[in-house]
């Protein structure tokens, strides 16, 4: 049996390994099978092939016929569909209650005692860090407006700014209740419209169309900043630095204060 590549691929995204894959896929075809015809048709060792049906088993993907010789009955994709979203959520509340319950534990404490002692004698030089990945970026944008005291200010490109309203809206809203002053200026248009609607709410923003750059200072100490063009930059290969400096942030501050100077409040959905 000649399985392709896309289908695969997929199918490894219900969790499935490639024989797995290829013996269930076989057993679909044939509705109830036995091992030895499944590894026939699919190509599966025979000598797997009972390790293979016996995890698709307990992943709930097949079920067992009682009886001699033993065969497998294949479960209805849809009904795995529902099973693997029900073991997933489960499996993600588990974890989530594994660390609300860490955030009481005295291991943590102890933990952030260690950080906080480590922190103390890194030069502030040395606290710096190079982001790959745009996941990374905003990972690291989001801590930092969490933990921010009083300012935050975001320079970005269009597209950057209806990213940020995706990734970044929970974080902005939580430090304007704070009380955080946030300031965006970003390039608004029809596109980034929606975009600016959203984030409005909790954060002034101006609009700029000449200046193209990809900016984050808090508190004026801590800044992240991409190295690539925006409309080049591909998600998975973007890379940003994090600084914790208060000297090279002031610089950034200045040039932020200059942009805002000379750009104009959005009050109204931007006519392009």
């Amino acid at each position: 049996m000649i399985m392709g590549d896309r289908l695969l691929n997929k199918l490894r995204e219900f969790g499935l390994n490639s024989y797995e894959a290829k013996i269930w896929v076989a057993l679909l075809s044939r509705g109830i099978s036995s091992a030895g015809e499944l590894s026939d048709i699919s190509g599966v060792p025979r000598s797997r092939a009972y390790d293979v049906l016996e995890s698709l088993e307990k992943k709930s993907f097949i079920v067992m016929k009682i009886g001699k010789p033993i065969k497998y009955i294949a479960v209805k994709p849809q009904e795995v569909i529902e099973r693997v979203k029900k073991k997933v959520r489960q499996d993600a509340e588990k974890q989530a209650e594994i660390i609300d319950e860490l955030k009481n534990d005295e291991l943590l404490q102890e933990l952030d005692v260690l950080y906080s002692k480590g922190v103390e004698v890194i030069e502030p030089s040395e606290l710096s860090g190079a982001l790959r990945d745009r996941q990374n970026v905003y990972h690291t944008m989001n801590t930092m407006i969490n933990n921010a005291q009083s300012t935050v200010e975001i320079l970005t490109t269009e597209q950057g700014l209806i990213r940020k309203a995706d990734s970044l809206k929970r974080s902005i809203d939580r430090a304007a209740k704070r009380g955080v002053q946030i300031r965006i200026a970003a390039s608004i248009t029809k596109k980034s419209q929606k975009a600016f609607d959203t984030l409005s709410k909790s954060a002034e923003i101006r609009s700029i169309s000449s200046v193209k750059a990809r900016i984050c200072i808090v508190d004026d100490k801590e800044i992240t900043f991409a190295l690539m063009d925006d409309a080049k930059a591909v998600p998975a290969y973007d890379v940003g630095i994090w600084v914790n400096t208060e000297f090279f942030a002031g610089a950034l501050k200045q040039m932020f204060e200059n942009v805002w100077a000379a750009t104009k409040t959005v009050e109204v959905k931007v006519k392009n």
